[in-house]
């Protein structure tokens, strides 16, 4: 199989939801490849990419050949699938692609894309010995393609908001329930928060440990466009190079599972925290592409993560008003999106993310005229990045924001004027 059969064959695959019982037929045939790794298994509504990104980092550092499982991607495919923070080259994700092609059986014309990626990505990291895999859940937890695993390390659970509530709950407390299902029978979990106390509830149940970051010792040094300088606990100026007001949270989190981690037996030193934290690189998270104008992109996607960009914006770009190049998918809070945007916006320019979810960019525009907004509609992602920029001017601010499907073809239009 070649590398454009493999990706045809992916993306030809039905969304939807995993079935875990014939996901364990299928490991099975090929050797039980997830029985033979250790697993940092992370899940929550936003945040899930920063915080994999810090601990897949700190364990490279620590000395781990460490797997790193995503989505989306934002440039190619193959980010999804990392070891030690490089992408699986084309020939290798081909090969392993043939694999569990050949493995499926049955049950090749009923696997969702995601499901596949997930055993894709299981066989491979075991073939390439990793000694540990960040594991990143694709939607909610306890019935997510990831949660086939039997057991983990550490379950990590990020912020939670409203999201993909058609799917997970009209609450933020069913929603808990619905990521708490990753926590394992006599595990370890670390929570961002815990709504409810469903998430101690969950823990209980099973017999987890549930610890929390304790933010009250997180301190703000400094903060400017290379990144933000804080203090944690025992660390004192540590920093992120990834830019937005709740990075050093993210960070904290990471820190507290490391932590979770050592307890367990692996050796992570000191240092290996503060350089896992220091050389992270997570593209499409509220980065700055260039300068006059500035141009920001970030993969917020729902009201939770757009209201964190604006706070973002407000305390890097203080007094600005942004023209926000801006794409959602139909099934979002589209309303809850753009009422956060609204404050900071001076005009809307409406684009068509390439996916079949995507609103339509004149659907958008006339639902936010229709509010009072400046909005039209772009072509593309890369006229609508070059209408921003050209309304902006060299003073100005472009924001280009709501679902990282966008995000690539939105870097090179800036990238390239």
């Amino acid at each position: 199989m070649e590398y454009e059969e493999a990706m045809a064959f992916i993306h030809s695959r039905r969304h939807g939801g995993p079935d875990l019982g014939r996901m364990r037929i299928v490991l099975d045939r090929l050797g039980s490849p997830d029985r033979e790794l250790k697993f940092i298994h992370v899940a929550g509504t936003n945040g899930k990419g920063s915080v994999c990104a810090y601990m897949a980092n700190i364990l490279k550092n620590a000395g781990y050949k460490t797997g790193l499982f995503t989505s989306p991607f934002v440039r190619r495919f193959n980010e999804r699938i990392q070891i030690n923070g490089e992408d699986t080259p084309d020939a290798e994700l081909a090969h392993v692609t043939e694999t569990v092609r050949d493995a499926l059986g049955e049950f090749e014309d009923k696997v969702a894309e995601f499901e596949l990626v997930t055993l894709i990505g299981l066989t491979y990291f075991a073939q390439k010995r990793c000694d540990i895999v960040v594991l990143e859940v694709g939607m909610g937890g306890v019935h997510d393609a990831t949660n086939v695993i039997d057991e983990s390390e550490v379950s990590v659970i990020t912020a939670i908001g409203l999201d993909h509530t058609q799917y997970l709950g009209n609450t933020v407390e069913e929603i808990a329930a619905v990521k708490a299902g990753i926590v394992k029978d006599g595990g370890r979990c670390v929570a961002y928060t815990d709504p409810g106390g469903v998430i101690e509830g969950a823990c209980r149940e099973r017999g987890a440990e549930l610890t929390a970051p304790d933010f009250g010792k997180l301190r703000i040094k400094s903060r400017d466009l290379s990144g933000t300088e804080f203090d944690f606990g025992k660390f004192s100026g540590l920093k992120t190079p990834l830019l937005g007001s709740h990075q050093p949270k993210n960070a904290a989190l990471a820190l507290t599972a490391a932590e979770a981690l050592k307890k367990r037996g692996w050796k992570i030193t000191d240092e290996s925290l503060r350089r896992g934290i220091g050389g992270v690189a997570w593209p499409g998270r509220f980065e700055l592409l260039r300068t006059s104008p500035d141009v920001i992109i970030d993969g917020g996607h729902n009201p939770q993560a757009v209201e964190a960009a604006v706070r973002s914006l407000g305390e890097y770009f203080p007094g600005k008003k942004a023209v926000f190049v801006l794409g959602v998918m139909a099934d979002k809070d589209v309303e809850g999106i753009i009422g956060r945007l609204e404050p900071v916006a001076e005009s809307f320019i409406c684009v068509e993310p390439p996916a079949p979810r995507a609103l339509k960019n004149t659907g958008l525009a006339k639902m936010l005229l229709s509010r009072g907004d400046r909005a039209v509609a772009a072509d593309s992602v890369t006229d609508g990045v070059r209408a921003a920029i050209a309304r902006a001017g060299s003073e100005g601010l472009v924001c280009v924001l709501g679902s990282l499907y966008i995000l690539e073809e939105a870097r090179a239009a800036a990238l390239s004027l």
